[in-house]
């Protein structure tokens, strides 16, 4: 089982988002017969067991053991994902596009810019698991509190001006077997934590992948 998996296929996402397999994804966090799921959920077997096929059909769960129990053979399933993300691929021709309008101090271009970022290491991750390989990233993430407009303001300056000097450093162009990397910096307000949800991460600290 992945601990995220990206979906997609569009026929799986709408799958997904159906409130009642969304709930049996949720369940099958560890394998569960058609019975188990409609004593959790109140439903029907037979109803569970539509839904079911449904999302073995797009990959989403997928059949752990198959045994005998009295006169029939009970079949345990499990997700294939501790938990999904939708690519914006999903949408296809309406996904968004960073490059029709960018802007480095619009929330919507950092939306797209983000959405961007789903779908390639959406597409990294897909085609690193068919390799049997790990996939190559880096990712900060951090919270800082600003005592005014103008430190934001500063703050980002300062930041593309670090990222720019990186960046022309390490920059070749010219690299025989080299590999191009996208780096994508952001800094957004935080939004405070629902009830239930963990709190932001104090201070950045690195984390990622090698490969």
């Amino acid at each position: 089982m992945f601990e995220v998996a990206v979906i997609e296929d569009p026929a799986a996402a709408e799958v997904s988002l159906d409130p009642i397999r969304a709930r049996l994804l949720a369940e099958l966090a560890e394998p569960a017969s058609a019975t188990m799921l409609a004593a959790r959920v109140g439903l029907p077997r037979q109803k569970v067991n539509y839904h079911l096929k449904a999302l073995e059909r797009h990959g989403l769960v997928e059949l752990v053991e198959e045994r005998r129990k009295g006169n029939v053979n009970e079949r345990l399933m499990r997700a294939t994902a501790t938990s999904y993300v939708i690519s914006p691929a999903a949408l296809g021709a309406v996904q968004p596009d960073p490059a029709r309008s960018p802007d480095q101090l619009s929330a919507r271009w950092l939306l797209a810019v983000a959405a961007r970022l789903v779908r390639d290491v959406g597409e990294l991750i897909t085609g690193a698991a068919k390799a049997r390989r790990r996939v190559a990233t880096f990712a900060i993430d951090g919270e800082v509190r600003f005592a005014s407009a103008a430190d934001r303001s500063a703050f980002a300056e300062e930041l593309a001006g670090a990222v720019a000097a990186l960046v022309s450093k390490y920059h070749d162009a010219t690299a025989e077997g080299g590999r191009e990397h996208r780096v994508v910096v952001a800094v957004h307000p935080s939004i405070r934590p629902r009830d239930g949800e963990a709190a932001a991460p104090a201070p950045p600290t690195p984390s990622g992948e090698a490969g």
